[in-house]
């Protein structure tokens, strides 16, 4: 009797028909491959993370507008000091103040906004106002960082001062000093020498010493 070799099998097949794998497959997560790092690596992490939390947070610094306020002449220094003080006690929005080198009757002020600048002057003695027009930094850096002139005073030069309160009192100079752009100067009205540190645009040469050498020969 010859046996069907492939009916004898059969329900292994069915068997194995009858198992369905592939939702297993699915819900098994597919295994990642893990990254091993050196040891100057995991270093190297750890420095940049302090590095990180050492730094300081940059914080961005509002804008702010350059505004010119109107003031009486000859009191420009006591109209800023007036207007710090409000700053100060008020908290109010304003960075600079500053009084600038050649223009009498006015003070450059820095708010963030025009409504600081207002309530920072408002009412107060010797300020007239704030002028309409805003003005930039370039505009006025050659008022805030004026350029030294060269300088043609020269030591015992007789000179007169052309500035309060000795005006024109004349001197004679005795020691200059460049970088202050001052001179000590003698007064020569006085009974006793007195010396007086007088700014050098405050200054007109009268006699040169050797102009007066060169006469009495």
């Amino acid at each position: 009797m010859a046996f069907d070799t492939d009916d004898e099998f059969d329900y292994l097949d069915e068997g194995t028909k009858s198992i369905d794998t592939s939702s297993e497959d699915e819900a098994k997560p597919a295994i990642q491959p893990i990254k091993v790092r050196s040891y100057e690596e995991v270093e190297e992490e750890k420095q940049e993370a302090a590095r990180k939390k050492a730094e300081p947070e940059e914080k961005s610094e509002p804008e702010s507008v350059l505004f010119v306020v109107k003031v009486t002449t000859k009191k420009e220094e006591k109209a800023a000091e007036m207007i710090a003080d409000k700053i100060k006690k008020k908290n109010i929005e304003v960075y600079s103040l500053a009084v600038p080198h050649g223009l009498r009757g006015y003070i450059f002020l820095e708010a963030l906004d025009r409504q600081n600048a207002e309530e920072a002057v408002f009412n107060l003695p010797y300020v007239k106002g704030i002028i309409p027009k805003n003005v930039s930094h370039e505009e006025i850096k050659s008022m805030l960082q004026p350029v030294a002139s060269e300088v043609n005073i020269e030591k015992n030069d007789i000179v007169e001062i052309i500035s309060e309160p000795f005006k024109k009192e004349k001197a004679k100079v005795i020691r200059i000093d460049k970088t202050k752009e001052e001179a000590v100067v003698s007064l020569l009205g006085a009974i006793v020498p007195i010396p007086v540190t007088v700014k050098l645009d405050n200054l007109k040469v009268i006699r040169r010493e050797d102009e007066e050498d060169f006469s009495d020969k």
